[in-house]
């Protein structure tokens, strides 16, 4: 049996093992105890739903209204994240060679909270706007909102032995969407207003997902033309990203396919839908991409607690796992991708040609010369 094989032996077991039969994310009626986190999710790596997890908060009946939170955070300045697609820490197209992609970050500007919202409500195809900063801003910015959540998740302190690394929030619209990556952390996402709509791979599914070195670039908004520029970072800076937009338009899809292959051939990603009230927990290293439908205000929003991951002997084979190179077939009737459902045949083109993934995105008004 070849390591390619193999490798996708793993993806199916994996599934069967740790996630049943047929596999699924687990729906918790009830938060677990911290020796039941401990023992059938934390250990296993495994994520899960917990579907009356925040029923307490303050924060359920007072955040969907917009104006408890201008009453409450006033002109507290808060970070506003802006792009001119709503995928911030994404791939796009390189500002001086279109035939190729960079890793853009969104423009990041401090405003009154007042203001800072209402430009996430005024957000169109044009410029999208986010509330976020991933740095503890719950803890920081958004503090005085404090007493409408916990300071930590108790179940998950106890089992972890520890307290939150960083609390954060999230304030946006339906046209934000966070590309695939993973986070060395222990993730409990717990949605407030809304829903966010997350697609889930384990960590042993790395190499379907593509992940290559882009140049670090940022956009930048200029307030007196309303347009976005974007600019390499200098020095050069490599990201290693995913390849993989799970989401193609139909036209583009069939050579997505073809060129991602082990992704869309492959087992199905888990979807889950974490709604207002509920709580997922995802876990360290596992692969994720979120878009978010919002409440009858227009917005949704969540907080979610990053735990310390423990780097222990799993992390030690997720790293053996990413150094063993995945060199399918070229001839297509002799690649075959273990599929859940069925076996599919298809294109086992590994193709590192970046100038096929560019020209397949709609064109972007990016420039080299900063205004």
């Amino acid at each position: 049996m070849e390591v390619e094989e193999k490798i996708q032996n793993l993806w199916q077991e994996v599934r069967d093992l740790s996630l049943g039969t047929p596999p699924q994310v687990d729906h918790l009626p009830t938060p677990p105890t911290p020796l039941q986190f401990l023992r059938d999710y934390l250990t296993p790596n495994k994520p899960c739903v917990i579907s009356a997890a925040t029923h307490h908060w303050p924060a359920l009946s007072l955040w969907p209204s917009t104006s408890y939170l201008r009453h409450t955070l006033s002109s507290t300045p808060v970070s506003l994240h802006l792009t001119p697609t709503g995928r911030a820490d994404s791939l796009t197209q390189h500002p001086t060679s279109p035939s190729s992609l960079c890793f853009a970050s969104s423009h990041v500007q401090t405003l009154p909270f007042e203001d800072a919202l209402n430009a996430v409500l005024e957000s169109d195809f044009k410029r999208v706007a986010y509330l976020q900063e991933q740095n503890d801003c719950f803890r920081g910015e958004y503090g005085a909102l404090a007493s409408d959540c916990e300071e930590d998740i108790t179940w998950a302190s106890e089992a972890l032995g520890c307290r939150p690394e960083a609390v954060n929030l999230w304030i946006g619209n339906h046209l934000s969407e966070t590309s695939f990556h993973k986070d060395h952390y222990e993730n409990l996402y717990a949605v407030v207003t809304g829903e966010k709509h997350f697609l889930l791979l384990p960590p042993t599914d790395f190499h379907r997902m593509y992940i290559r070195d882009y140049p670090a670039a940022r956009y930048h908004y200029h307030q007196d033309s309303g347009e976005f520029t974007l600019e390499l970072e200098d020095p050069i800076r490599a990201v290693p990203w995913s390849s993989v937009d799970p989401y193609p338009s139909p036209e583009e899809k069939q050579r997505e396919v073809d060129m991602f292959p082990l992704y869309f051939n492959g087992p199905k990603p888990f979807e889950v839908t974490v709604k207002a009230g509920e709580m997922l927990y995802l876990p360290s290293m596992w692969f994720h991409h979120v878009t978010q439908s919002p409440d009858n205000s227009g917005l949704t929003i969540a907080i979610n607690y990053w735990y310390d991951m423990r780097f222990d002997i799993k992390y030690a084979y997720f790293n053996f796992l990413q150094s063993i190179p995945y060199s399918p077939r070229k001839d297509p009737a002799s690649f075959k991708v273990i599929n859940l459902e069925s076996s599919f045949s298809g294109s086992a083109c590994d193709s590192g040609d970046e100038s096929d993934i560019a020209e397949s995105l709609p064109n972007l008004n990016v420039r080299d010369d900063m205004s």
